[in-house]
């Protein structure tokens, strides 16, 4: 199984998300686990 990661796109709007107090709880930890998908620029 290969590795899942969120795109540049997906990763913005699910930003957004958890910074809009408009959306629910459930769609926040939706947008987080988005989030902790999207490949790091660490090395």
């Amino acid at each position: 199984m290969g590795n899942k990661v969120t795109s540049k796109k997906v990763a913005t709007e699910a930003s957004k998300i958890l910074q809009d107090d408009r959306y629910s709880k459930t769609s926040k930890s939706v947008a987080g686990s988005a989030l902790s998908q999207r490949a790091s620029k660490r090395k």
